[in-house]
């Protein structure tokens, strides 16, 4: 199991990703260009001394991410408010990727057209959504339960 990050924009948001992937023994995927640099003081706090206990890849652009993922052979499941499957209700597998978009627009067009599929966590009928990290949690740990790996 893995998390990506399409061109994150929220540092705190980040490094509490990161951190939950370290402490979940999962890789996680920075998509560029993100909104802050990686020396972010507010990057580093969130993420703490866990930063270190994490393996992150940084690709360059979607273009070049798209061409490892489809090499690698994973499938790419993507978190978004614009869908209308459940995650409770998809079969996980240990392989996934897991991609949540930025925090002030999502994924573009193309990068939700190339997933394998598109889940949304329900919420309350009139609010927006939940937060890019909370989201990751849920759906991390739906995907660990699932598939039985949880560190």
């Amino acid at each position: 199991m893995q998390i990506a990050l399409f061109q994150p924009d929220i540092p705190q948001n980040t490094g509490t990703i990161l951190r939950l992937c370290a402490c979940l023994d999962v890789a996680a995927h920075i998509i560029e260009p993100a909104g802050f640099p990686v020396s972010d003081r507010q990057f580093r706090r969130a993420g703490l001394d866990y930063l270190d206990h994490v393996a992150v890849t940084r690709h360059d652009s979607w273009s070049k991410f798209a061409q490892w993922r489809n090499e690698m052979g994973y499938r790419l499941i993507l978190f978004t408010t614009r869908a209308v499957s459940s995650y409770l209700d998809y079969s996980y597998e240990a392989n996934d990727i897991l991609l949540f978009g930025r925090e002030s627009a999502g994924v573009t067009g193309e990068v939700a057209a190339s997933a394998d599929a598109r889940l949304v966590i329900p919420i309350k009928p009139g609010l927006r959504s939940l937060n890019v990290a909370m989201s990751a949690a849920m759906a991390l740990g739906e995907a660990l339960r699932q598939t039985g790996s949880v560190a």
